[in-house]
């Protein structure tokens, strides 16, 4: 049976799902819009689509090194509690694998990739939502693997921060995992937003600039002296945001360039920190304020 350009919108409208998904409906149940409503429903896309303007900023952040690569996703949920869930761990490890095999960048790719019996990744991530009862949400993901760079992986507070760092060396991996995971630490702990100076955004630089300048205008300073107190307090920020002139945190006598360049005589190879990324949970996003009193008494008023 074929089926019209009103079959689809009805569908959609009736199910709330996406275009593409009810033509698919639609071609898979031959035209019939009460078996293709059943089919999303069976797919857990009807479900999942319910539950999509739902705010997912819980979750896990993973980080880990896989056959000597570097991975860090996160995949977000609605709730703690469900991020403590074997089974959504289970899923956030697969997913972790998959990044790893793939040359795919970008989440929406990613989505399409095939997961097993389960169809896609889109689909299996629906069947988790339907099952699990929460949205859920691939956010981000980021994968490493340099030639001639060894890398630390470091997960915080189950899940809450993940760590990749990269660290150019001709050392071996066991020879950098305390290294290692000390500086995927620090990058967790203090948040640099840059390894060096070299590597600062240019952007970010005249931002600040313009900030700083404006505020030290405010404070009254003299005019001709607002250049240069700007200029000290860029290069004391550059100290705060460059993961390389930070303090390291088990030793503030030290910068983290220090620590690492005394690791490296120590083991007679140079280290160099190459790449890094960080993900924390739920950053970024607009977090809804609940009043569960409120909540529960929407729901008796409405039973």
């Amino acid at each position: 049976m074929s089926f019209t350009a009103q079959d689809v919108k009805t569908l959609r409208e009736k199910t709330g799902v996406g275009m593409m998904d009810c033509k698919r409906a639609l071609t898979e149940s031959g035209g019939d819009i009460e078996k293709a409503g059943e089919w999303l429903r069976e797919k857990g896309l009807a479900a999942a689509q319910k539950k999509a303007g739902r705010i997912a900023a819980e979750g896990i952040a993973y980080a880990d090194v896989i056959d000597g690569a570097g991975v860090a996703v996160e995949i977000n949920a609605e709730t703690d509690f469900v991020a403590k869930n074997e089974e959504f761990v289970e899923f956030v490890s697969k997913l972790a694998d998959m990044a790893i095999e793939t040359e795919t960048k970008e989440v929406g790719d990613f989505l399409a990739l095939p997961y097993g019996a389960d169809g896609t990744v889109q689909d299996a991530l629906n069947a988790k939502i339907a099952k699990i009862g929460e949205n859920m949400n691939i956010r981000r993901f980021m994968k490493y693997a340099q030639p001639g760079c060894v890398y630390a992986g470091y997960t915080h507070g189950g899940g809450k921060i993940g760590v990749i760092v990269g660290l150019k060396t001709e050392a071996s991996a066991e020879e950098i995992a305390v290294v290692g995971k000390d500086i995927a630490m620090q990058i967790a702990s203090m948040n640099p937003k840059f390894i060096d100076a070299a590597s600062v955004d240019p952007a970010y630089f005249e931002n600040e600039k313009e900030i700083l300048t404006q505020l030290v205008i405010n404070e009254g300073k003299a005019p001709e002296m607002v250049a240069k107190i700007v200029e000290g307090k860029i290069k004391k920020e550059i100290k705060e945001v460059c993961l390389v002139e930070q303090k390291f945190v088990k030793d503030n006598e030290l910068t983290v360039k220090q620590y690492v360049d005394q690791v490296a005589k120590a083991i007679g190879k140079p280290i160099q920190i190459v790449s890094m990324v960080r993900y924390e949970v739920g950053e970024g996003i607009e977090k809804k304020e609940e009043n569960f009193a409120e909540e529960v008494a929407k729901q008796m008023a409405g039973n």
